[in-house]
């Protein structure tokens, strides 16, 4: 998942909090002072800012990712049969993940415990967003059940990618250009591969640089934000229990999902299964990484869960770059967080999109400081939700990220078990 490089000094995430206890302390005492329009006129811009080199970054990342994610299954050649059960049992455990996520964003609704005055006030904010969104539902209505279609398919790439809002496009033309990538020989495709590859180091890099300015950008957004709420305090026992919704969405996953997969389809007993992985989880937690957990994984399951090496060495590599169970199920609670703060409610067809997505973005998810965040905030921008929302929940992400890559290393090593299980 996220890749954690040694550096002196202070860490990202802990900057982060810095920065968000301090945009915090300035809100306050701009709201002290009568100086909120201060706040609002020369502080909150950098936040935003912030916000604009996300969405910048955002279609050639998801483009790339996708494009290398897709051509790196190219031993599914050799190994159709394995490769496409292994693919498919990844996409259904991701598509639960994010139906549990869903379903518990939407039964606790921790951003209603805002106060509503509060929520009516921030909403004021993105009338006009939240009134464009609503004309473009009625007028998806009014084109009938199949329009979604249309909306998935461009009919001109260039526009779709000038337009954070049909990001759904670019996954679609991503996707379909990878696929016919992989139909050609590898010895023509060979160029465009480490053309990507090249690329995809670029753009990584780039990404380094802005989530460096995260804890200013992080500042001056809460700042703005707590500006907006007039120092209301509810907005942080509603951060509280969305943390708190969040892990336990994560924990149905490692404790209710797996197990039963593991019972249901593998001749793995459940106790062995959850004593085995408790070494691996604790590990991928303190690394925050499913990427640097690989080899200790790949140990565990040949040697504990007896799972061949054949499928292990083939199975898991994939799942560090395709299966992002615990990322998709907190992205889909962080977005109706999210929504629910800022008093917009999402229709059906929102929903659905958030949906396919995040399940359709896992799929190459960089395994870098602040992938996720590029992720997110292009899903909130499709969906009409203003982006400036992330501030609210970057300052608790980090203890969230190292759970969340302990259910990604337990759900590789759970398909891995039931793909060997059923050779």
């Amino acid at each position: 998942m996220k890749e954690n490089k040694k550096k002196k000094g202070t860490p990202l995430y802990m900057q982060i909090v810095i920065g968000m206890v301090a945009g915090v302390a300035i809100g306050f005492f701009a709201i002290l002072l009568g100086g909120a329009s201060v706040v609002k006129d020369w502080i909150q811009p950098w936040g935003q800012l912030f916000i604009r080199l996300l969405q910048l970054i955002a279609v050639p990342l998801i483009f790339i990712s996708l494009v290398k994610g897709v051509t790196g299954l190219k031993d599914i050649s050799k190994f159709s049969r394995l490769g496409i059960r292994t693919v498919v049992i990844y996409i259904c455990t991701t598509v639960v993940a994010v139906l549990i996520g869903l379903s518990m964003g939407l039964l606790v609704k921790p951003g209603n415990l805002v106060e509503r005055e509060q929520v009516a006030h921030l909403a004021e904010s993105y009338q006009t967003t939240v009134q464009q969104k609503q004309a473009e539902a009625e007028v998806v209505q009014d084109k009938g059940p199949l329009q979604f279609l249309n909306d998935i398919v461009p009919n001109n790439f260039f526009q779709a990618a000038g337009d954070n809002s049909r990001m759904l496009q670019v996954i679609f033309f991503a996707i379909f250009f990878a696929v016919a990538t992989l139909a050609l020989p590898p010895d023509k495709v060979a160029p465009v591969i480490k053309l990507f590859d090249g690329l995809n180091d670029i753009v990584l890099r780039m990404v380094d640089y802005i989530i460096l300015l995260a804890p200013y950008g992080v500042a001056a957004l809460m700042a703005g934000l707590i500006a907006d709420f007039n120092g209301e305090a509810s907005i942080f026992s509603a951060l509280g229990v969305y943390a708190l919704t969040v892990i336990a969405a994560l924990f149905l996953l490692l404790l209710g999902l797996y197990p039963l997969l593991i019972k249901l389809f593998t001749r793995i007993p459940v106790r062995h299964f959850i004593r085995t992985m408790y070494p691996l989880q604790l590990f991928g937690f303190t690394t925050s990484s499913s990427a640097a957990t690989l080899p200790l994984t790949l140990e565990t399951v040949e040697r504990e869960l007896k799972v061949s090496d054949e499928v292990s060495q083939f199975v898991l590599p994939i799942g560090v770059t395709i299966n992002m169970d615990g990322t998709s199920c907190y992205q889909c609670i962080a977005i109706l967080f999210i929504a629910q703060v800022l008093g917009i409610d999402l229709s059906f067809s929102q929903l659905a999109v958030v949906v396919g997505m995040t399940i359709l973005s896992s799929i190459g998810t960089p395994g870098i400081p602040g992938g996720s965040f590029v992720i997110l905030t292009m899903v909130l921008t499709s969906v009409g939700i203003p982006a400036e929302g992330l501030a609210l929940i970057l300052g608790i992400d980090r203890p969230l990220d190292m759970l969340r890559t302990s259910v990604n290393v337990t759900g590789d090593a759970t398909v891995a078990a039931m793909v060997d299980n059923s050779r």
